[in-house]
């Protein structure tokens, strides 16, 4: 197939921008819950639309008094948090353009971006970050003002635009029109510098309210219930963002996590309980190696297996019936089924806080099996798939027949079509307006209407994409063979004791890889097999650990012909990581840095 197109469900507003429904929801239902923050002793306290809805009008008030415009671009420089979502929404009421930067960009990076967006105003969470944009701000002088979060700007700035009446906001929020900019949101960059993408509220409005229309029912643990979510993605990045403007939209409870590490977020998601949850990958890898470490400490490893391997057999049974391929699962599976959700997978959901039983994936792939275990654990995983440039979704798994492997079939409002070289375009009122100073790039992807991606894939005959790599990733050996090596990648990563896998062998006789290592995964492993503790430099020559990273390769070459196997491969001491620039902020590998910095390495693959 080479075109699927959906239908839209919701209809895009003529008038108005994101701010309204602050006001609206809290119009028609000001009691109702809307957002959730943390007080000093750390417990969850309820706020209400009403309340956020005063708190983002006197916010608002403030930046007018403090100079910010209609059209003026903000600066926020910050971790997931409250403050953030009320500075987007007050910024939206007077018709200004937040412009997002990672909490870890490197000073060149901000100057950059501050200086291509044309910022005039910053706000910054810490004085870490206040000194990074000091360090460059003597080349910004459109920068007129500076805020810090860990210094209660938002009172400072209540009370600063005290004197102003509510109605100067509403003449600047009514201004808004929804072809109007939201934000400028920069491409984390894997080569070259980092673009501005321009996108509307229309954009932000297509996908959040379509994709509310379409997953509602997945918002809730059981029917009935209140739909709460935590975030705790970057609102840096596209799909952090599009999450919290669909639950202010979509009247979903939000709660903030600054934190993406296991350690700080599992004991969140068990006090906040969310009914479901958005996240990339990796926090599900985290959750079932952390659920796998516990089993096998306990010397459970036999039958947390066997209950792995009951959950895929069970979602893989559900999903034959969901396309009427079989009958679902039989008799002995269902009860097999039953033994182990007490045993294993109510233990799982318990980690993610009790209640989630939907959750939503994006960013990067999922392993097929890892989707199925969830599944089967009670916790349906809708994988899919976008950019930026999309706005976030174009394509996710719908509920009722999920194909886990896929990133699902077009959101309503979507057209997805594969070119004749096999690159995705997209069509649909989630593609953005283009990038900021830079119509050769804009031009080079947006095609009357069309977003051509940059990333290669397949459709299905029930219209599901498949991602299969990137066309700048294509690696051709030197014997003319072409492969992407993004599935070798993916299958290596499997194994639980690694971290990372980068797959080298452009214009070289065969293909290899560079392995990381999973420092809590190792560390577990060495205290089973009663190892002495090691550095990292000794710890890579290990035996038995290079035995076990080969069986991740060897499974990984199942999945290609001989010529596109990785024939040898290197454990390298320490992870890639963002700091060394080897990362973007996203967690995408940067292939030209890795390969540069780790030169010597490569070399040493390819010697007789």
């Amino acid at each position: 197939m080479r075109e699927f197109s959906v239908p839209p469900l919701a209809t895009a507003p003529r008038v108005g921008g994101l701010a309204d429904a602050v006001f609206d929801h809290a119009g028609s239902d000001p009691g109702r819950t809307a957002l959730a923050r943390k007080d000093d002793a750390g417990r969850w306290q309820d706020v209400t639309a009403a309340q956020f809805r005063d708190e983002v009008l006197a916010l608002a008030k403030g930046l007018l008094a403090q100079g910010v415009r209609f059209g003026d671009r903000v600066g926020i420089m910050s971790r997931t948090r409250y403050e953030w979502t009320l500075f987007d929404f007050a910024l939206w009421s007077v018709g200004a353009q937040p412009v997002p930067l990672y909490p870890t960009s490197s000073a060149e990076q901000v100057f950059w971006m501050l200086h291509d967006a044309g910022v005039s105003a910053c706000m910054v969470e810490h004085e870490d970050h206040a000194m990074t944009v000091g360090s460059v701000i003597d080349r910004l002088p459109q920068l007129r003002r500076l805020w810090q979060l860990d210094a209660d700007p938002v009172t400072e700035l209540t009370a600063a635009g005290a004197h102003l009446e509510d109605d100067v906001v509403h003449r600047h929020r009514m201004a808004v029109t929804p072809d109007a900019t939201a934000t400028v949101i920069y491409t984390s960059g894997t080569t070259g510098r980092p673009k501005g993408c321009v996108i509307s509220h229309a954009n932000f409005m297509a996908e959040a309210d379509n994709v509310v229309q379409r997953y509602e029912t997945v918002f809730h643990s059981r029917p009935g219930d209140e739909a709460s979510t935590l975030l705790f993605l970057p609102l840096a990045h596209v799909f952090g963002r599009m999450v919290q403007v669909a639950a202010v939209r979509g009247r979903v409870k939000l709660g903030h996590q600054p934190e993406l590490s296991a350690a700080a977020l599992l004991p969140d998601l068990q006090s906040f309980r969310p009914s479901f949850i958005l996240a990339v990958p990796y926090i599900f890898e985290k959750v079932f190696a952390a659920a796998r470490r516990k089993a096998e400490a306990e010397g459970r490893l036999g039958p947390f297996e066997k209950a792995v391997d009951v959950a895929v057999r069970y979602a893989e049974a559900l999903e034959h019936k969901a396309f009427g391929t079989a009958s679902g699962p039989g008799a002995p599976l269902r009860m097999q089924h039953q033994l182990f959700d007490k045993l294993v997978y109510s233990k799982v959901r318990e980690a993610m806080g009790g209640r989630v039983r939907h959750a939503m994936s994006g960013g990067s792939a999922m392993e097929r099996r890892l989707g199925l275990f969830f599944a089967g654990a009670g916790v349906t995983i809708y994988e899919g798939y976008g950019l930026t440039e999309s706005t976030a979704a174009a394509t996710a798994n719908p509920p009722e027949r999920t194909r886990f492997g896929t990133v699902g079939s077009p959101v309503p409002g979507t057209t997805v079509h594969i070119a004749e070289d096999g690159e995705i375009w997209l069509h649909g009122g989630q593609v953005f307006q283009g990038y900021l100073n830079n119509a050769r790039a804009t031009d080079a992807v947006l095609r009357d209407g069309w977003l051509a991606t940059g990333d290669l894939g397949a459709l299905d005959e029930d219209g599901y994409l498949t991602i299969t790599g990137r066309k700048k990733e294509i690696l051709v050996t030197s014997g003319g063979k072409t492969l992407s090596p993004v599935v070798l990648e993916e299958r290596v990563r499997a194994h639980p004791l690694v971290a990372q896998c980068i797959v080298v062998g452009n214009d070289r006789p065969y293909v290899a890889a560079l392995v990381t290592l999973d420092p809590e995964a190792v560390g577990h492993w060495l205290r089973m097999r009663g190892k002495p503790e090691l550095p990292p430099t000794d710890l890579v020559h290990d035996p038995d650990l290079e035995t076990e990273i080969r069986r991740a390769v060897v499974a990984a070459n199942t999945l290609v012909s001989q010529a596109e196997s990785i024939r040898t491969f290197r454990i390298l001491a320490h992870q890639f990581s963002e700091e060394h620039g080897l990362l973007t902020p996203s967690l995408k590998l940067k292939r030209k840095a890795i390969e540069a910095a780790y030169a010597t390495e490569v070399e040493a693959l390819y010697r007789a």
